[in-house]
């Protein structure tokens, strides 16, 4: 395996031209409109209608995935995933009980293939339930106890033995005395409730790390390793689960996770992605944020009907073998999550795969103590997340190198998608927002029926489009969770109309955010510090 690592220091002439890329393109695809524009109106109408009709395309794909999405979720969180992990153990007499019964519950016809397909193996050493371990480690830098203990109990409320259960809380020392206090405190409060609870805390400055999560995360993974070693139990049976200080996992999700884990004969080849929600706080938070966290989820949710393109996103569970082996998380990019899944692939050659776990795991919408302050922090969430870009060099420079053992036709697709997916989150809102005005702009002195008429004809595509909004707003009202009681009933016409903010959203934050962490990247102005958004809890 070549070093699976973000190079330090100088980057060879390749790389810093592929970190160049993203935002080479972005910044093209928009100066294009003008150029072309004031070259000929024609033209310019054509490249943008081009944009305009992938946009409306996409919307309409994108409504449609929503609501199947969100249908296949509410679904799968309806499964006893406790009793089909049972049904593991004895898989040949579960088959016999199962077998020729008529259900229409989530997956049952691919439960009883499974349940065939083990009870054939069955005698060859295949782990059963009782075998495994989940060790989740949920990293922390300076929340209070008001973020953290609802996520530890929420591990401690899944259907799952809380006595198969690790918990390993992995704290900054940069978070002083009030984290190292909240930590001693969780260990009080929850020793004796999980087979362990162990504190582990990073130490601040070590060398050749970014100061960030990913870290973290590896220094408690490390831990974690040593501890099961003088546990003795097998690694290889040890799913590890990667929890933010906020995140608060359905009660199904470890079962469901064992359970995806058992049926694969090459389990330590995938990893487990839940369906992020950003929904913990969404009745508190203030419009702009509101739009962001349903947008987000939104994706999310369509995402999991994807596997073919499914990457590791926020949290997620992987074997402990297979993380030990790979050296746990990157500690040199704010962006471990994604860049997780890179990693995975090219430690097992291409034969790597993220499953689907579709039951959620809620987070946090961005809250700060000012309304200026959360659009702040908001903007700074979003520029970490979009230096994902970085990952464009990380792949490009292993698909051009000599040394990749995938082949390039299987891992370019991936690369392709994986840059389009940066240039496009960049270009898209500005240029469909103000692009049908370029043509008309650049030819002031001409009367032109094509430049004088394209704002009225995008204008027109774009209310066609909005029938997708309908949608999102239809499905972010189901997904919503109860009301408090200290909000009357305007409050949920508020989340009706906060929708109009659509558009400004989209360019103020999703747009201006990519461009910003691609222009870090085209200059060389690496980010390497992981700004822990704020986590405040409304009272």
């Amino acid at each position: 395996m070549q070093n699976n690592e973000i190079p330090l220091g100088k980057r060879t002439r390749l790389y810093r031209f592929l970190e160049i890329l993203p935002g080479l393109l972005s910044y093209t695809a928009v100066i294009a409109l003008f150029v072309v524009s004031w070259i000929s109106p024609v033209l310019g109408a054509i490249y943008l209608l081009v944009i305009v009709a992938i946009t409306f395309v996409k919307a309409v794909a994108t409504a449609f995935r929503t609501i199947q999405g969100y249908n296949v979720v509410k679904q799968a969180k309806r499964v006893n995933w406790r009793r089909r992990l049972l049904d593991l153990e004895d898989p040949h007499e579960a088959f016999e009980r199962l077998h020729g019964r008529s259900e229409s519950s989530y997956g049952f016809s691919e439960h009883v293939q499974n349940l065939r397909m083990l009870s054939v193996v069955e005698g060859n050493n295949e782990p059963k339930p009782k075998d495994v371990y989940h060790a989740v480690i949920m990293v922390a830098y300076n929340e209070g106890l008001e973020t953290l203990i609802p996520s530890v109990e929420a591990v401690r409320d899944t259907t799952f033995p809380n006595e198969q259960i690790i918990f390993i809380l992995g704290y900054e020392a940069r978070g002083g005395e009030a984290m190292e206090e909240n930590a001693q405190a969780l260990k009080k409060k929850f020793q004796g409730v999980f087979r362990d609870f162990l504190l582990v805390k990073h130490p601040d400055g070590m060398k050749n790390e970014v100061v960030g999560k990913g870290p973290n995360l590896t220094y408690a993974g490390e831990f974690l390793a040593k501890y099961v070693e003088k546990q003795r139990l097998k690694k290889e049976n040890i799913i590890v689960t990667s929890l933010d200080s906020d995140n608060r996992m359905s009660e199904k999700y470890l079962d469901y996770v064992a359970y995806e884990f058992l049926v694969r004969p090459d389990r330590q080849h995938y990893s487990y992605q839940p369906v992020s929600l950003f929904t913990n706080n969404i009745w508190d938070a203030s419009a702009p944020m509101r739009v962001i966290a349903m947008s987000n989820s939104f994706f999310n949710v369509i995402s999991t009907m994807r596997p073919h393109l499914l990457r590791n996103f926020a949290s997620h569970s992987q074997p402990l073998a297979a993380l030990e082996g790979m050296d746990f998380w990157s500690k040199r990019t704010i962006v471990e999550d994604g860049h997780q899944y890179w990693r995975s692939l090219f430690y097992f050659e291409g034969d790597y795969g993220v499953v689907p776990i579709r039951v959620p795991i809620y987070q946090d919408a961005v809250i700060s103590e000012t309304f200026f302050g959360t659009l702040k922090a908001q903007f700074v969430q979003l520029r970490r997340w979009d230096y994902g870009a970085s990952d464009v060099a990380f792949v490009g420079a292993y698909l051009f190198s000599k040394k990749r053992k995938i082949p390039f036709w299987q891992l370019f697709p991936k690369f392709w998608r994986l840059l389009d997916g940066h240039v496009t989150l960049a270009i898209m809102a500005p240029i469909v927002a103000f692009g049908g005005w370029v043509p008309m702009l650049m030819n002031l002195s001409s009367r032109g029926a094509v430049a004088w008429n394209l704002p009225n004809v995008v204008g027109v595509i774009q209310t066609i489009a909005a029938v997708g909004l309908f949608v999102t707003v239809f499905v972010s009202l189901k997904m919503l969770p109860e009301k408090p009681e200290r909000y009357s009933k305007r409050r949920r016409f508020a989340m009706v109309l906060q929708w109009i903010l659509s558009p400004v959203v989209a360019i103020v934050y999703q747009s201006a955010a990519a461009f910003y962490s691609q222009t870090r990247l085209m200059l060389g102005k690496y980010m390497e510090k992981f700004d822990v958004t704020r986590k405040v809890v409304k009272k």
